[in-house]
């Protein structure tokens, strides 16, 4: 199911990760659940798809918060 706000991601994201990267794995898992959907497994996939993208900008410090690279 894609987002179509902040407010609608899951918990994990929207209680750890800044507004910014939160737009950024919104927009990844919506791409992604759009190209997976029809896979038993797409939702999985586009939530691991979302994460990366999130990651290739942001890093968890050592105090758990994310921060832009």
């Amino acid at each position: 199911m894609p987002y179509s706000s902040r407010d609608d991601l899951p918990d994990s994201v929207k209680d750890n990760l800044p507004a910014h990267a939160q737009d950024i794995y919104k927009e990844a898992f919506n791409s992604a659940y759009d190209e997976h959907k029809s896979e038993s497994d797409g939702e999985e996939t586009a939530h691991k798809i979302a994460w990366a993208a999130v990651k290739h900008s942001y890093e968890k410090s050592e105090d758990g918060t994310w921060r832009k690279k």
